[in-house]
């Protein structure tokens, strides 16, 4: 192990770099230092850096732990100040730190509109607030939503607005085990949003447009006007929008989920998949320069050209650029004579380049599961395309495509389950048609758009590309619809998805090296697996618990005993997939709760009685107060909807321990009612607030 560990860090030596990069990044995140104790870490290992420089080579020898040290230390420190840089909330200009109400905000739409069901929806960068009539600086991007009535043509990339409206900032629902969409929205800078009516905002003249970024932006509505030209079908479009750019606004979401549930959504999320495709076409049409030596410069050129340009227009998500700046280094690799060079190393490269650039994307699912994939191709491809010899070309060509299939799941599977909480039974059958014909489809479009300005010859395209697509999505659609296509609210903690990780890596060092310690390292990793595993479903099993949910102008309630549930809540929640998908399912799959028909609880005039001894009354509709003597004790009160209540009669009727105003209850009367509780000294929790209440027995 030795031995084979030596060989791999001196053919790849980045990859000792990256892991101290990379815990910079996670330990500033999670326990942030001030800049100047990054910096004193940053100076201390850069003189301990000259100091091991300048000793003798003996000498250096002697201390080389020490020089190990120190670099890791300089590429901590890096990652750590990279974090610090990145954190819009550090710099003093922050629009959080500025904004008081009743500044009046300047700000430029970073992109033009996106349609949803209610508005339209862009980024913008804020450019200045103005206080008491004075300007002053600030910084940082939010989200502005527009209200679609009169609604005005002109406002597009580049429009600079301002108003004089307070602005929001971004909160979770914070239901358990919900999406992060806080964190998500700062790390990309966006910590604020507002929602604009008519005649809450006026037009600035001139605007503030970057010629390049007007460049990109025609250019994708142009490729987008050919292909609703040319391709028929709605759900043909939509996908081919989101093939070709990665446009996903006209996405049928029901396809959506079919290419989710199959395990060919990565063909919808533009990755390495679409840029090797570019790569390989590009290299195929330079050939001839290659071949010349006064021209073979321009070789390298054209191909970092293209695939840069096909990476902006595809909006430069982290996936495609990892993609990009992974071929660009290949690319350059080649030109200066290093072609041999270590896929590991080159993959380290690339992976601290764009950690560089934003050090966030170290959370980016897309970026984790790019990386686990290449990895996972590179290690286990050739072992499993040698489990089988076939003479016959196409066989041993189609036998390839699903031994690189086989071969990408393998390290990818631990995260999907971890982030997505299933696993497609089916992915081979699916990907053995969807990526071929997929690729086939994108090249496609690329001579669609190339030969648009011939009407006649791209129509003929146009028909043929709708029914490739559509035979596609068909195929998906139909294993989709198999029975146990899909293995569904799979549960793993992050502790357990590296153990899996530790289990995969130990065992393959096994079969491909003959290593006891791989060995002993993949049977420890499963024991403690399986170990947190039996105690995880132990607690499930024993749970009591009340969650009250986040569900804007929704009563969502989850009664759990052991591994069961009863919902009591709006009906609409049933039949609203999106709903029910993105607020209950994640607790429920936490959980690992499954519905019952009851829990042997009764009702008794809104009075859920002797839930684990405690006293739950749920009013969401005008109570009658009934005074019975001694007072009644009210453990929990959950208050739903827009009933009539008047506290000071209630609590002579009741002795009320806790309240939780759910987030159907109207905003207007939460007003009164909380001050109604301070004053009678009651304790009050607002769901919409603070986020989902749980009340554990």
């Amino acid at each position: 192990m030795g031995d084979t560990s030596f060989l791999l860090f001196r053919k790849a030596p980045f990859l000792k770099l990256l892991p101290a990069l990379m815990a910079g990044i996670i330990v500033q995140w999670n326990f942030p230092f001030p800049v100047t104790v990054l910096i004193i870490i940053f100076i201390i290992g850069m003189s301990g850096l000259l100091l091991f420089r300048g000793l003798l080579i003996k000498s250096r020898y002697f201390f080389r732990i020490a020089g190990g040290l120190t670099i890791a230390a300089i590429f901590f420190g890096l990652g750590a100040l990279f974090v610090y840089q990145k954190d819009i909330r550090n710099n003093k200009n922050w629009v959080g730190h500025n904004f008081q109400t009743g500044d009046a905000v300047v700000v430029t739409l970073k992109e033009p509109l996106i349609e949803k069901a209610k508005s339209f929806k862009a980024n913008a960068s804020v450019d200045y607030l103005i206080h008491n009539g004075k300007k002053s600086a600030s910084k940082g991007n939010i989200i502005v939503y527009f209200g679609k009535e009169d609604f005005p043509s002109n406002l597009q990339y580049g429009s600079q607005i301002i108003f004089n409206k307070s602005l929001q900032e971004i909160k979770n629902a914070n239901n358990p085990g919900g999406f992060d969409y806080k964190r998500y929205a700062l790390f990309q800078g966006i910590t604020h949003q507002v929602f604009l009516k008519e005649k809450e905002y006026e037009f600035l003249t001139g605007g503030n447009t970057n010629y390049f970024k007007s460049f990109i932006f025609a250019s994708r509505e142009k490729i987008l006007q050919v292909l609703k030209q040319y391709i028929t079908g709605d759900k043909e479009r939509g996908l081919a929008q989101a093939l070709l750019i990665g446009y996903k606004n006209d996405l049928d979401q029901s396809l959506v989920q079919a290419y989710t549930n199959t395990g060919v959504v990565h063909i919808i999320a533009i990755s390495g998949l679409h840029l090797g495709l570019i790569y390989w076409l590009l290299s195929l049409l330079t050939k001839p320069l290659k071949r010349k030596k006064h021209l073979k410069w321009l070789a390298p050129i054209i191909i970092l050209t293209g695939l840069w340009l096909f990476a902006l227009l595809a909006g430069a998500q982290a996936s495609i650029l990892r993609s990009a700046i992974m071929f660009s280094c290949i690319v350059l690799g080649q030109t200066i004579g290093r072609a041999n060079n270590s896929i590991f190393n080159t993959l380290a490269i690339s992976a601290m380049l764009l950690l560089c650039i934003n050090p966030f994307w170290l959370w980016d699912v897309g970026f984790q599961l790019s990386y686990a994939a290449v990895l996972s191709i590179v290690i286990f491809m050739r072992p499993i395309y040698n489990w089988f010899y076939f003479k016959n070309k196409a066989i041993d060509f189609i036998w390839k495509l699903n031994a690189v299939t086989l071969a990408a799941q393998i390290l990818t599977v631990p995260l999907s389950i971890y982030h997505f909480h299933q696993f497609p039974n089916y992915f081979l059958f699916t990907n053995f048609i969807a990526v071929p014909l997929s690729s086939l489809i994108l090249l496609g479009e690329i001579f669609l758009c190339a030969i648009a300005f011939i009407p006649s010859i791209a129509i003929i395209a146009g028909k043929a590309f709708t029914w490739l697509i559509y035979i596609m999505n068909s195929w998906i659609e139909k294993i989709n619809g198999f029975e146990f296509s899909l293995w569904d609210s799979l549960n793993i903690s992050f502790a357990q998805m590296v153990l899996l990780m530790i289990f995969i890596s130990g065992i393959s060092y096994w079969l491909l090296d003959k290593s006891k310690t791989g060995l002993k390292a993949c049977l420890i990793a499963l024991l403690a697996f399986f170990g947190l595993r039996t105690y995880d479903f132990y607690v499930r099993s024993h749970q009591q618990k009340i969650v009250v949910y986040n569900i804007p102008q929704h009563k969502a309630i989850d009664f759990v005993v052991g591994r069961q549930y009863f919902f009591d809540g709006d009906t609409v929640l049933y039949k609203d997939d999106f709903l029910r998908n993105f607020h209950l399912k994640p607790s429920r799959i936490m959980h690992r709760i499954s519905p019952a028909a009851d829990l042997g609880v009764l009702y008794k005039k809104n009075i859920l009685a002797d839930f684990f001894s405690k006293k739950i009354l749920m009013l969401d509709s005008t109570f009658q107060y009934i005074s019975i003597g001694k007072r009644q004790v009210i453990d929990l009160l959950i208050v739903s909807k827009n009933p009539r209540l008047y506290f000071n009669k209630l609590a002579s009727t009741f002795d009320i321990k806790q309240v939780v105003f759910d987030a159907s209850c109207p905003s207007w009367k939460l007003k009164f009612w909380k001050k109604d509780c301070d004053s009678l000294q009651i304790s009050w929790y607002d769901v919409a607030e603070k986020g989902a209440f749980v009340m554990k027995f």
